[in-house]
């Protein structure tokens, strides 16, 4: 007999691993943040450091995708990619960005929102070179969001920049760098049972510290 089609309403988790309160987060939401990255990198979560990253056009149309986190500076969140893609062109438009990641496997989620810049070329080339040499062929090979007619494209333009470069070594693309993501908000979930979440927000004021609250799940 052919197999019960999956009702999708019918998924459900309950959560029951652990709780967040407010005294845990501190004052400090970049070090909480460090803190759980840390625990999740320990718990060898598959691509801990995978983000989804929401921006917006100038008419306010939103878009997502998941990069990967390279970095924390500071206070802010690095990420790198081509500046010529649409998360390139959308965030010259509107500097405005989310920032999500979600480890299931701790059922957690860290949601930020803030501003985004280029950051320093130096910084660009010190990252590129530490890439493997693969991707940094793949940076000149891929005209990153444009329409191609087929595969052979890339496969094409690959192999003509591993020639070019065989010798001379493989230079930062110009249109290619990273980005940093400063908070104005961040805010931690911690799945609960019954759906009784904790969610702690902490929202930067004009002192340039952080005021912290509870939200219902």
């Amino acid at each position: 007999m052919p197999e019960k089609a999956l009702n999708i309403a019918d998924i459900r988790q309950d959560y029951r691993l652990s709780a967040l309160d407010e005294t845990a987060t501190g004052a400090d939401p970049i070090a909480f943040f460090e803190k759980w990255f840390a625990e999740a990198s320990t718990a060898q979560i598959n691509d801990v450091n995978a983000m989804t990253l929401a921006t917006a056009e100038s008419n306010g149309m939103p878009h997502a995708r998941t990069v990967l986190l390279k970095g924390v500076d500071g206070a802010d969140f690095i990420f790198y990619t081509n500046y010529d893609s649409s998360k390139g062109r959308e965030i010259s438009e509107n500097p405005k960005v989310a920032l999500v990641f979600y480890w299931k496997e701790l059922e957690r989620q860290v949601r930020i929102e803030g501003t985004v810049e280029k950051v320093t070329a130096a910084e660009s080339d010190a990252y590129f070179i530490s890439r493997p040499e693969g991707s940094r062929i793949g940076a000149w090979a891929s005209p990153q969001s444009q329409p191609i007619t087929d595969r052979e494209i890339l496969d094409t333009n690959y192999a003509k920049y591993t020639e070019q470069f065989a010798v001379t070594g493989i230079p930062r693309p110009p249109h290619w760098g990273g980005y940093r993501v400063t908070p104005n908000l961040i805010e931690f979930w911690q799945g609960r049972s019954s759906r009784m979440h904790d969610r702690i927000l902490l929202k930067k004021n004009d002192t340039g510290t952080w005021d912290k609250s509870r939200l219902a799940p």
